[in-house]
């Protein structure tokens, strides 16, 4: 099994630089993503697709090749073989390049699909629209590292791990690799920083954006604990902070 991390979206704004950290595993002649950026579609038509307002706001610059379509035949692989998305949550700069793997199944966890159903201003409804296969988890059915699980069948050891507040049902994803465990948190944190510093400025920010912002501050706790106990067996990161894609 191999893992690739891909940036999907460049964002620049007065706060200053961020990214989309995805995953692509590459296992058995078929490739799982880790959420999928901004797709094709938004980058050649962005005020269309996204609209002029949150371009504005979240600082978004457009790039062909930052796409994850574009990033994966530069690889050398074939986009075709994206048999799987685990989709963290469903907000616009995760899932615009789903429309680019349309044979994918989606996987996402119930409680963010019905948000994301009940009109929530924050989501945009189109970027569901293509004929896609949806995967729904509802259930903890296991456990990993003292945390509620949904264990995913794809071939490999993967759970969601739910990880609510910046969205009802939004995920962090855990998957086993050869002994080491990686764990991707999705937008539990912005930046890395705020493991140590509980009163970092980005969490601001955070609050803004957050569903739920007690529940945001409750799983942060989670995830720093899980790190300070857990943090030697595996590689965590989150999804917009640059200095963690290497």
């Amino acid at each position: 099994m191999k893992v690739h991390h891909l940036n999907c979206v460049q964002i620049e704004s007065p706060l200053g630089s961020a990214i989309g950290h995805c995953v692509l595993i590459e296992g058995n002649d078929s490739l799982t993503l880790i959420d999928a950026g901004i797709g094709l579609a938004e980058t050649r038509a962005p005020e269309q697709k996204l609209g002029k307002e949150l371009i504005e706001i979240t600082g978004f610059k457009f790039d062909e090749n930052h796409t994850a379509i574009r990033q994966i035949e530069q690889l050398g692989l074939d986009p075709k073989n994206v048999n799987h998305i685990i989709c963290s949550h469903l907000d616009p700069d995760h899932i615009g390049g789903l429309a680019d793997f349309p044979k994918a199944s989606v996987h996402v966890s119930q409680e963010e699909y019905k948000s994301f159903k009940s009109g929530n201003e924050r989501y945009l409804p189109q970027q569901l629209n293509h004929e896609v296969k949806i995967e729904l988890y509802e259930e903890n059915d296991s456990e990993w590292f003292g945390l509620p699980a949904r264990k995913l069948d794809l071939g490999f050891e993967i759970y969601m791990i739910p990880l609510f507040g910046h969205t009802l049902g939004h995920c962090g994803i855990a998957f086993k690799n050869e002994a080491r465990w990686t764990f991707y948190v999705g937008d539990a944190y912005y930046l890395r920083a705020e493991i140590e510093n509980r009163n970092h400025p980005v969490d601001q920010l955070a609050t803004i954006r957050a569903v739920n912002n007690e529940l945001r501050i409750e799983t942060l706790e989670k995830v720093r604990e899980v790190i300070k106990n857990h943090g030697h067996e595996m590689d965590y990161f989150g999804y917009h902070d640059p200095t963690e894609l290497v």
